[in-house]
């Protein structure tokens, strides 16, 4: 079976995903908290390392052991490692599907989607959890955590849903 008009589109838009996200997280674990004295592994620090970056965003650093808020937290190395093992298939197979796709908009949102799941599962290898450090804001109220893996998965999901459930279909 020979490959897609997009497959290559679909990759290079994961690869683009993955080195940002990772170079994103490098920035924040490895630089940035150590340059204002604070040790992003150092739990009971984290609540005091914030930074406000724009009236309604501040980096706060957060360690999300489970997927999408939270969801599915996992304490053991066994969770860990099939959290892992669930994002790098699930990235598998949307590249199975990337191979098929005939449409650019499609292996976009693939992409994104393969990029930010190999993102946190490289996380999940190094760090034990996924590095989360955007924090968005306003009117007292705080939305979830997030990296740039968890932008790329929401958009790509987005994408999706865009096009199988709301974009018009032609008629024959």
């Amino acid at each position: 079976m020979s490959a897609g008009p997009y497959v290559s589109f679909a990759s290079l838009v994961a690869g683009v995903i993955f080195i940002a996200d990772q170079l994103s997280k490098y920035w924040v674990v490895q630089l940035f908290w150590p340059s204002r004295g604070c040790d992003p592994f150092n739990k009971a620090q984290l609540i005091e390392c914030r930074a406000e970056i724009l009236p309604f965003m501040d980096f706060t650093m957060a360690w999300n052991t489970g997927i999408s808020y939270g969801l599915l937290a996992q304490d053991s190395d066994l969770g860990r490692w099939l959290l892992t093992l669930f994002s790098i298939v699930a990235a598998i197979g949307f590249f199975v599907w990337a191979w098929r796709v005939e449409q650019r908009f499609l292996a976009l949102s693939i992409g994104l989607i393969i990029g930010g799941a190999l993102g946190n599962a490289v996380d999940r290898v190094v760090y034990g959890a996924v590095a989360d450090f955007v924090s968005l804001h306003g009117f007292g109220y705080y939305w979830y955590i997030f990296n740039v893996a968890d932008v790329a998965i929401v958009a790509g999901a987005a994408g999706l849903l865009y096009e199988m459930v709301i974009k018009p279909t032609k008629s024959p």
